[in-house]
């Protein structure tokens, strides 16, 4: 008799391996919800075809495979997920008025607790910070796919070249060559991408708290000493990216709805491995969801916010979409 397991032992054996899928399909697509469809997608192939599961890979190598290709058929049909600086064009003015393009596939951030970004345990290597980090998930949209696909089973998973060959169909030879290109147009693309992800240091984390004060308090000139000389602000769906220190606090000035302080609040999350904050805004006496912020910090200053104003991230990232003020909750 087959000690081989049976279909109904497949879901027991593959389950504990979704967030790690789930961040691998990330990668691939730049969307939590796209990736969750073909995680879905990958669990459904995999538990048709597990009978003829002969074990000659492990079933983590497999699963690995399944969900590569059904990705890279999903971009066959997909256009890739840029932010506002991947579109190519120049930095925007700060008091230009404000274009919404929602036509355009955007980047979206990814909860921590979907990809299980910054996890101890050594089983979590896969989906560390340096994996999942918002730069290098936008650099990787500039990737074909099949470049995407070797280069994060190369360099991410630290598969073997006659491993990722067999899971993207070429010979071990083209493997190589397409790492070799891939990875020098993610250099190209994001230089940045070399520096080491480190968790926030001391300066870091008081830069972060009078940042989130900043916002709450409306003190928006006190930004200018938080951000690096050459910072960038984009928030999509809005095509506009912005530069600068003074251009960011110009632009949140002129163009966010928040006027006073208290209009504001910021509710701490976890994206990409990243400091990130769920904006409230206040509408008459209760704060309504506006937008999903990253940051991201070069040195000890704010070199990159991501501005993600994606309404149903909110109940991606388990948020209520809206929260009571202080003077409503007390009355």
């Amino acid at each position: 008799m087959s000690d081989k397991p049976t279909n109904e032992d497949f879901l027991r054996l593959a389950d504990p391996m979704r967030r790690e899928l789930l961040a691998h399909c990330y990668r691939m697509m730049g969307s939590v919800h796209d990736a969750e469809d073909l995680v879905q997608e990958t669990y459904l192939r995999a538990w048709r075809a597990y009978d003829g599961f002969e074990g000659r890979s492990s079933l983590r190598t497999w699963l690995y495979r399944i969900a590569t290709t059904a990705c890279l058929t999903a971009l066959d049909s997909r256009n890739r997920r840029p932010l506002p600086t991947g579109l190519g064009a120049p930095s925007t003015e700060p008091t230009a008025p404000l274009v919404q393009d929602n036509e355009v596939p955007w980047l979206e951030p990814a909860p921590d607790a979907l990809t299980g970004a910054g996890a101890d345990d050594p089983a979590s290597i896969v989906t560390s910070r340096e994996s999942i980090r918002l730069a290098l998930i936008a650099a990787l949209q500039h990737l074909p796919p099949r470049q995407r696909a070797v280069l994060i089973l190369r360099d991410v998973l630290r598969w073997k070249a006659a491993e990722v060959a067999e899971a993207v169909g070429v010979s071990t030879a083209a493997v190589n060559s397409i790492l070799q290109r891939a990875r020098a147009q993610l250099s190209e693309v994001s230089p940045s991408l070399d520096d080491p992800v480190e968790p926030l240091n001391e300066e870091q984390r008081a830069k972060l708290d009078r940042y989130v004060a900043a916002f709450q308090s409306y003190d928006i000139d006190s930004l200018v000493d938080l951000f690096t000389k050459d910072a960038i602000w984009e928030m999509p769906p809005f095509i506009g990216w912005y530069q600068g220190p003074q251009t960011i606090v110009e632009l949140t000035k002129n163009q966010c709805p928040a006027k006073r302080s208290g209009d504001l609040k910021l509710v701490p999350v976890a994206a990409n491995g990243q400091p990130a904050f769920a904006m409230y805004l206040r509408e008459n006496g209760v704060y309504h969801q506006f937008a999903i912020m990253v940051v991201t910090f070069s040195g000890d200053s704010i070199s990159h916010v991501g501005m993600f104003h994606e309404q149903r991230l909110f109940e991606t990232f388990g948020l209520p979409s809206t929260l009571e003020s202080e003077a409503s909750a007390t009355k």
